[in-house]
């Protein structure tokens, strides 16, 4: 039928995404929908920004990385208030993330310039003294990036940069929820001098993410997320490499020997730091009998002093959870646990999408609050007779990615380390720390692969060998 010129300009013009605050729900920015039909035509972009990624010189990938983190350094306040606007992390919270996504630019810069292979010792092996060779580190190719909304920004870097550093194009779908973080990185990135193409952002329902994995030009999915996407991508991609980075359900250990100050004031923040939407975030603290009426005391006095409320104000602690729809999921954990026999010794109330910083006790081991990521600011405590036993209820879940334990013991220390069940073991520290440069990635089921910049570097790119016979 034919279609009258308004008509056409109307299907022309792309529909936009509006992006609400998590707090008071008003609409603070907009990012345009990429169609079904359009999903072929981001990869024809990706396959000629793969093609230039490819021919971009170690120094002037690394070159575009370091610009951009200087430029992202030099806008910090702007990153911070986009971050707090679309993801309800407090301002004081965003801040600290975009300085970790500039030192995560600048790792992934060093890396383009360095790891670039190293030789083969062929004449090892007799019979091959008159070979010489080496390995590069080469591109994959394309890759699929899809974010969560929890670090908007940083964990969008930890994926673009090191693909970048690598050579390769990606294509990147961030959250729904928390898009304009990522839309102001790529366009950091293009004034930085990024080639056009290497770098797509695109925003999308199930249909567009579903077509763009599955496309056998993509060689590799990186996705960081809940369990049950994370397997509808493993059953949807296909043949290609997957890294994926699906929760936990951190316990932190507290012996009786551990200094109390320290262990409270870290448990405290890794509870209800970015209001517990951390997949690192302390969740079951288990806790020496002789040392628990103390730590509890303490604990519940030092939550008391958070501010729970605007994030856009400089002296709040705790935000809102993303949504009304996470609260609600939320609650009906809590209401369920406490249902079953749980203990409310704090929080439990809610504004909006704010809620209180909740701590339970005496929870039933059975329940989703226990057994599943919290994913909101909810902590739990329960007191422990011996080690032994603290480190089977650390480790009676099926999945997990950091895990803590504070002692003045170096033997139980390494002792832990060694035992519990966890891709990391923080000694004298809560769960919840991560530098960006180390390995990162989950135990037991589910979780495959590393980030931190130069393990995911690696992740995404692959050896060539080199041989030559003299």
């Amino acid at each position: 039928m034919y279609k009258t010129s308004v008509e056409a300009m109307e299907e022309a013009l792309p529909s936009f995404h509006e992006v609400e605050s998590p707090y008071d729900g008003t609409i603070v920015g907009a990012v345009p929908l990429t169609s079904l039909s359009a999903v072929d035509e981001v990869l024809n972009v990706a396959r000629e920004g793969a093609r230039r990624a490819r021919t971009l010189s170690r120094h002037a990938r690394g070159k575009i990385l370091d610009t951009a983190a200087a430029d992202v350094e030099e806008r910090c306040e702007e990153f911070a208030r986009t971050i707090t606007s679309e993801s309800g992390k407090t301002i004081r919270q965003a801040r600290k993330e975009v300085r970790r996504a500039v030192n995560t630019l600048r790792l992934s810069a060093a890396e383009a310039r360095s790891n670039a292979g190293e030789m083969i010792p062929f004449d090892s092996y007799e019979g091959s003294e008159d070979r010489t060779g080496w390995y590069s580190r080469e591109p994959l190719g394309i890759i699929a990036a899809i974010t969560p909304f929890n670090d908007p920004l940083n964990l969008v870097v930890h994926k673009i940069g090191p693909a970048i550093a690598g050579g390769n194009a990606v294509i990147l779908k961030p959250s729904a929820l928390t898009p304009l973080s990522a839309q102001l990185l790529a366009d950091t990135l293009a004034k930085a001098g990024l080639p056009e193409g290497i770098l797509s952002v695109v925003h999308g329902g199930r249909e567009v993410t579903e077509a763009m994995i599955k496309a056998r030009d993509v060689r590799m999915v990186s996705f960081t997320g809940g369990f049950s996407t994370g397997e509808s991508i493993a059953h949807t991609a296909g043949l290609k490499k997957l890294s994926m980075d699906l929760g936990g359900n951190a316990p932190v250990i507290v012996m009786a020997d551990a200094d109390l100050d320290s262990a409270v004031e870290s448990c405290v923040s890794g509870a209800f730091w970015a209001a517990g939407q951390n997949c690192v975030g302390v969740q079951r603290i288990l806790i020496a009998h002789p040392l628990y009426a103390r730590f509890r005391h303490r604990f519940l006095q030092e939550t008391a002093r958070l501010v729970a409320g605007d994030p856009r104000e400089e002296h709040t602690d705790v935000g809102p959870m993303i949504n009304g729809r996470a609260l609600s999921q939320l609650k009906a954990k809590l209401d369920e646990a406490i249902h079953g026999g749980a203990a409310c010794i704090a929080g439990n109330t809610y504004e909006g999408n704010v809620l209180q910083p909740t701590v339970l006790e005496n929870v039933p081991s059975a329940s989703r609050i226990w057994q599943e990521e919290v994913f909101g600011p909810v902590v739990m405590l329960q007191p422990f007779d011996t080690f032994d036993e603290a480190v089977d209820v650390a480790n009676a879940i099926e999945f997990s990615l950091h895990a803590g334990i504070f002692t003045n013991s170096l033997d139980k220390a390494m002792d832990a380390a060694s035992r519990l069940d966890a891709g990391g073991v923080m000694i004298n520290d809560s769960s919840d720390y991560r530098f960006d440069g180390m390995p990162f990635g989950g135990s037991k089921y589910g979780n495959m692969g590393r980030e931190g910049v130069r393990f995911a570097y690696e992740e995404m790119t692959q050896p060539k060998v080199i041989c030559i016979r003299r």
